[in-house]
């Protein structure tokens, strides 16, 4: 676990940051906070991106095999996070609005056929 230091604003970050991951740190935790997480939780998430980025970058002694490899969260920008999904619809979805329509044949069609009778 990482040993913490108090910065200039008040919050924790990893000791012997860089006023740049300093500054990153904020910045992560701020946002955090504005996208409604609790204070702890922004810390921690903070925390742990900074870490990731010191590990990747070489300035921290130790460093995981998986933290130096592959895309960082900066390069990811967020294409790992939840939510989004697929916007495609099922097979049932398609057929549940064709039996709304009134869809003669449906019970047999294939999805494609289904989205091309739903004008999909």
């Amino acid at each position: 676990m990482a040993v913490y230091a108090p910065s200039r604003k008040g919050f924790v970050v990893p000791r012997g940051s860089s006023p740049k991951r300093e500054r990153q740190y904020e910045h992560i935790k701020e946002s955090g906070e504005k996208r409604g997480m609790s204070e702890s939780r922004a810390e921690e998430m903070a925390s742990r991106t900074v870490n990731k980025e010191r590990a990747r970058s070489g300035e921290s002694k130790t460093s995981s095999r998986s933290s130096t490899q592959g895309a960082s969260a900066s390069q990811r920008g967020g294409q790992k996070s939840g939510g989004g999904g697929s916007s495609e619809r099922t097979k049932d979805d398609l057929y549940q609005e064709a039996k709304k329509r009134g869809i003669e044949g449906r019970s047999n069609m294939t999805k494609q056929q289904l989205k091309n009778a739903l004008g999909r």
